[in-house]
């Protein structure tokens, strides 16, 4: 077997992934004026990219850093320290299981391993299908209600294996029941 040799010059585009849209770019700039400097806007550009094409592509990496003005390692450097940003494409609908103490001597085990066997996948891995995705956190801060788990936004509370199924089936298990901030959210 021999290495591809990359010339980090000239990547081509398909390793870059898509850039970002001109209403994308706007959003962005649309937050220059809440915080004191351009590069504390990297986290909510990152959402906005993310949100625009399902992952955080080197492309989009380079547009958010010629926007905020900051070197694009910046950037990456924000995308490879958060675990919700993914930089390949992910399922529509994430999976988060919190794998805190409290969950895990409450079943979070158990609950890990039947998603895994139900999607066929590993951490970071996507479904086949591409419906879901499947990714661990340290704590969702619902240790009242252990062992838990988070399908996009929604959280779903004292989930067991034998939930599974149903919680899968509802093509609303991702659907908040309140408004999202319009903070982020705004017009």
């Amino acid at each position: 077997m021999s290495w591809k040799t990359i010339d980090r010059n000239t990547v081509d585009a398909d390793h870059e992934g898509p850039g970002l849209s001109a209403a994308a770019k706007e959003k962005i700039r649309g937050f220059f004026p809440r915080y004191p400097t351009r590069r504390a806007v990297v986290l909510p550009a990152l959402h906005i990219a993310q949100d625009e094409i399902g992952h955080v592509s080197l492309a989009a990496m380079r547009d958010i850093a010629e926007l905020l003005e900051i070197p694009p390692a910046a950037v990456m450097d924000v995308v490879t320290f958060y675990t919700h940003f993914w930089t390949h494409p992910k399922g529509r609908k994430v999976i988060t299981v919190c794998r805190s103490l409290t969950c895990q001597l409450m079943g979070q085990p158990a609950l890990q391993q039947a998603v895994e066997a139900r999607l066929g996948v590993g951490e970071h891995g996507t479904s086949a299908d591409g419906q879901y995705a499947l990714m661990t956190e340290e704590c969702l801060a619902a240790c009242d209600h252990a062992p838990c788990m988070m399908i996009n936004e929604k959280m779903h509370r004292r989930v067991r294996v034998e939930d599974l199924d149903r919680i899968l089936a509802d093509p609303r298990n991702d659907q908040l029941d309140v408004q999202r901030s319009d903070l982020f959210d705004a017009p």
